[in-house]
């Protein structure tokens, strides 16, 4: 049997000579207590008492127009079919003139607030939400953008924003994850980095859910175990567990293991408590009515099953197959995505706040950037486009929040006359991260976690608290 050097030392005649060590490094602090059963997904409290409980961020693969959703701009249809101008105006590709937006905009509710014919559900919602106008990123691609708005940057590997929060709060529910990620139709740009744990420990990253499926056993894979009872299967996992807990004493900090052990235990939890929290048969017809037909609905509703669950932070994903990334016939794409998310969304808002759980839950909406005030032309050489989309733009760009301590019914900031920049009050994505910390009862200078000799943290060395924004 090989020793470590340790265990060599304690072994042999001079096994005193660890007793002396071990009573040096613990007079001087600086032994280290040996790992308790203690699950990572327990329940913890935050710097102070926040105001949200947990968090469904809505997100709209692609990156959605700004200038056709949330921030209405009629000074396009002056300059229609015009050069715009500004001759700061810079692309990631070729535009051309000014694009008016082919949809209406119409006042709702008491605030007053203009939103697109695209989005009448979440309109008559408009009183509990505050948009955000200003929003901006660095760079106009999807991968990094992507990368900046799920976990704080842009290209190195780090832990996604649903993992921070899971490891700062824990999890309500010891048999379901406390991060889920819902995708239909498969994974997004940057796949499973969207919801990475980054060097967190395994059992906060999120779990993937392709809720394209309906059954329990497409929706999560071996939910079920055919072989053996589930009787049978505890004795299994018991023994496991005892097998590795006494190796991992001998290995303390072993990250991967301690992930392995809660991940036999997440899985054996969830053939309990999943079929419940998934089986959306079980809501009320009006209920199922309110969210509507197709995948949107039945996702989001399945969402504020989990939620209701102690599910901490869920990832609801929107556009993962063909996202709103609308360089050609925005008119048409956009209308159909909208189509297919409005008045599931809008029935999330009315019914977290009709069951008293919005005062206490995030809703986060938007994408990675918006999209350019002109229209998109080809790239000489290449095939002509049918010149009637838009171009990424990360510039200016919107965004909705609602619940969990927002003030709704306000507009926050402005892009300039044609929504290209974010000119009054801007809002980077450190920002955005900052605040929805703030909101859940964390300083996010003092939120962090050590790894390599220094203390990360999801917003880098950077964020304000967007304090407007707060009720």
């Amino acid at each position: 049997m090989l020793l470590s050097r340790r265990q060599m030392l304690c072994r042999c005649g001079m096994g005193f000579a660890a007793l002396g060590l071990t009573d040096l490094l613990s007079s001087q602090g600086l032994l280290q207590a040996a790992p308790t059963a203690r699950s990572p997904l327990t329940p913890r409290r935050p710097h102070f008492p926040g105001k949200a409980r947990r968090v469904i961020h809505l997100f709209m693969n692609g990156g959605p127009s700004h200038v056709d959703t949330f921030d209405p701009k009629p000074a396009l249809a002056r300059y229609a079919g015009q050069p715009l101008p500004m001759p700061n105006l810079r692309t990631e590709r070729r535009t051309g003139a000014s694009f008016p937006s082919p949809f209406r905009f119409q006042r709702h509710g008491q605030s007053g607030i203009e939103v697109s014919e695209l989005f009448p559900h979440v309109a008559s919602c408009i009183d509990d939400i505050a948009v955000i106008r200003s929003m901006h990123a660095d760079v106009p691609n999807h991968e990094p953008s992507l990368m900046l708005m799920n976990t704080g940057e842009a290209r190195l590997i780090r832990p996604s924003m649903g993992s921070w929060v899971t490891y700062g709060l824990g999890s309500d529910n010891q048999n379901l994850p406390g991060f889920i990620a819902m995708c239909p139709g498969g994974l997004p740009i940057q796949e499973t980095q969207n919801w990475q744990a980054g060097f967190l420990p395994g059992a906060y990253q999120g779990t993937y859910i392709d809720t394209r499926h309906t059954a329990l056993n497409r929706l999560i894979e071996n939910i079920r175990n055919p072989a053996v009872s589930p009787a049978q299967q505890r004795q299994q996992l018991d023994l496991l567990a005892e097998l590795n807990e006494r190796h991992q004493r001998q290995r303390q900090n072993d990250a991967q293991l301690e992930a392995r052990i809660q991940s036999f235990e997440l899985a054996y939890g969830m053939q309990r408590d999943a079929e419940d929290a998934f089986d959306i048969n079980r809501e009320p017809a009006h209920i199922r009515a309110l969210y509507g037909p197709g995948v949107q609905g039945r996702q989001l509703l399945i969402a504020r099953r989990l939620l209701e669950k102690g599910v901490r932070f869920i990832q609801v994903w929107h556009g993962a197959g063909q996202p709103w990334d609308s360089h050609d016939d925005l008119e048409t794409e956009h209308r159909r995505l909208a189509r297919e998310c409005d008045q599931a969304i809008g029935g999330l808002l009315k019914d977290l706040k009709q069951r008293g759980m919005l005062d206490d839950t995030l809703v986060i909406w938007g994408g990675e950037f918006g999209r350019t005030p002109t229209v998109e032309l080809p790239t000489p050489g290449a095939n002509a486009g049918r010149i009637n989309g838009r171009d990424h733009n990360h510039y200016g760009f919107s965004m909705w929040l609602a619940g969990g301590g927002i003030k709704g019914g306000q507009v926050h900031g402005a892009t300039d006359d044609f929504g290209f920049r974010a000119v009054e009050h801007p809002v980077h994505v450190h920002d955005l991260h900052a605040t929805i910390l703030w909101l859940l009862g964390f300083d996010h200078e003092r939120f962090t976690y050590r790894y390599a000799g220094r203390d990360f943290r999801l917003t880098d060395v950077h964020g304000r608290v967007v304090r407007e924004l707060l009720a």
